[in-house]
């Protein structure tokens, strides 16, 4: 007999729907798998016979064909199991072949017949969901496939149970609606940051724009705990954006229940020994996203920034520019979004003192060496150089008034960038940052006073034309926080001020 049980191939954070077709015919007692598998793919073989004959199945002594098609897409993973083991089941007579493919399967499969979880799932369910009367899923991924609306959901313990349910002898569970959360920050709170009016103000700057943001300043500076507090000023996720994010995470296996259901925007934070693959992504089979997007809709926070490998570092300009990285790999090319906030914290020098040389004792050519680990490409696409000085003693001791909260910069944040969505409602971005080049005059006409002052800032500041342009959008979020209709002087200069850090902050 033949049967068919549909199931999906992970491809990037898409989908491509596959057939998993089983026939069991007369002749010499073998089981066969085909259809471009990968070797855990294959091992499905042993898994789903020993699951079936487990379950309290028996399968006949003829030849047995599993093929998944496509053949010309790469299978990877172990959520064929399911699939594999209900079309089976299937052209044995125990499910009838309607009701089977009527649904969409995916599952792992264990020796006892229990069904575990899978990577994945949500892409799957909200690609292929829609088309079926029901998604035969593991329980353990319930959570995380009900943020599909619109979709019937079977959650399933056992492959006996996924039978029962298929021949109507088991009614499927009650709809599962997750709780949403905006999630509690862990605690972290600007006010918490004393001193340092300068960075407070960069960070609210890059928040309410979305500007990539450096800081320099001596260990102890506070250039950590601000970095880490910059997911609590911005505004939480929309269904949206965090449907985009839980794609990337399902593929990744990151995804908790405690994530599915939050609304808070990822902080992603890689030691400074990563590799361009932990970086960026990779896998001989499924490629599976890294850092960069696990970052997509929030904070990616690179310490230490000098002692991150160029290779690494060099994988930015592609997200920092598109807001997607490509990753070509020999079984095809993959896709991630990755529009993130770039938030970056080094060490004025090798020692941590500079500029103050009764202190520092670095020389010229070691400045040199260590500023170059930083390409100039790279600096050029950071919209915000900040230093972080000194914290002096009054502000430690709680002489001073309290500091101001997360709460009270967020809600400004939040306005800055109501703002902006209004101004671009008809535009597929929605931040300053986003702007193109060719669309700036557009959306922010200078006047003459402007104009003068930004031909005297390119020639004073030897700015790139990426440079000039980065001070004019950075002047657009200044001045949307400040709650000016256009551009002002004011706004400029203090956005030339976040530039003022670059590599002539060592030629002092």
């Amino acid at each position: 007999m033949y049967s068919v049980a549909r199931t999906a191939a992970l491809c990037g954070i898409g989908t491509v729907m596959v057939r998993v077709e089983a026939d069991v015919s007369d002749g010499l007692p073998v089981f066969e798998m085909v259809g471009f598998l990968s070797s855990e793919v294959r091992e499905a073989r042993e898994r789903v016979k020993t699951a079936v004959r487990n379950s309290g199945f028996s399968l006949p002594v003829k030849r047995i064909t599993v093929n998944l098609y496509p053949a010309d897409v790469k299978k990877s993973g172990t959520a064929y199991d399911l699939p594999v083991a209900l079309a089976l089941l299937s052209a044995c007579g125990y499910v009838e072949r309607e009701r089977l493919e009527e649904v969409f399967v995916a599952g792992e499969v264990a020796l006892d017949g229990r069904v575990l979880p899978v990577h994945g799932i949500l892409p799957m369910v909200l690609d292929c969901g829609k088309e079926v009367k029901a998604c035969i899923i593991p329980k353990e991924n319930r959570e995380e496939a009900s943020l599909a609306e619109g979709v019937r959901l079977w959650p399933v313990e056992s492959l006996e149970e996924a039978v029962a349910l298929l021949n109507g002898k088991r009614e499927p569970e009650e709809a599962f609606e997750p709780l949403e959360t905006e999630g509690k920050e862990k605690g972290l709170d600007f006010s918490d940051l004393r001193g340092q009016k300068v960075l407070k103000r960069a960070c609210e700057v890059a928040a309410a724009g979305m500007h990539n943001l450096l800081m320099i300043g001596s260990a102890g500076a506070g250039k950590s705990m601000a970095a880490k507090r910059m997911p609590t000023i911005l505004p939480p996720m929309t269904k949206e954006e965090r449907i985009e994010l839980l794609r990337i995470e399902s593929v990744a296996g990151t995804v908790t229940p405690e994530q599915a259901i939050s609304m808070e925007r990822p902080f992603r934070s890689p030691h400074h020994t990563i590799t361009p693959q932990g970086m960026a992504g990779g896998g001989s089979g499924l490629v599976r996203p890294g850092e960069i997007p696990l970052a997509h809709n929030g904070v990616l926070f690179l310490d230490e920034l000098t002692e991150f490998a160029p290779a690494a570092l060099e994988l930015l300009r592609q997200p920092l520019e598109e807001g997607r990285i490509t990753l070509v790999r020999t079984s095809g090319s993959f896709c991630y979004p990755s529009g993130f906030m770039l938030v970056c914290a080094m060490n004025p020098c090798p020692c941590g003192e500079y500029p103050d040389r009764n202190r520092c004792r670095c020389t010229r050519s070691q400045l040199d060496r260590y500023v170059g680990r930083i390409s100039k490409p790279i600096l050029d696409r950071i919209d915000l150089c900040v230093e972080a000085a000194r914290v002096d003693i009054a502000s430690l001791s709680g002489k001073r008034k309290r500091e101001e909260g997360s709460a009270a910069i967020r809600k400004r944040v939040m306005e800055a960038q109501e703002r902006q969505q209004k101004r671009y409602s008809s535009e597929s971005f929605r931040f300053n940052s986003r702007l193109p080049a060719e669309k700036i005059d557009r959306y922010i006409p200078l006047g003459p006073k402007e104009k003068e002052l930004m031909e005297d800032l390119f020639r004073a500041l030897e700015l790139s034309a990426r440079g000039f342009y980065k001070i004019i959008k950075v002047a657009r979020t200044i001045a949307d926080l400040n709650g000016h209709e256009e551009v002002e002087t004011t706004d400029l200069s203090e956005a030339a001020c976040y530039r003022s850090l670059d590599k002539r902050f060592w030629e002092r």
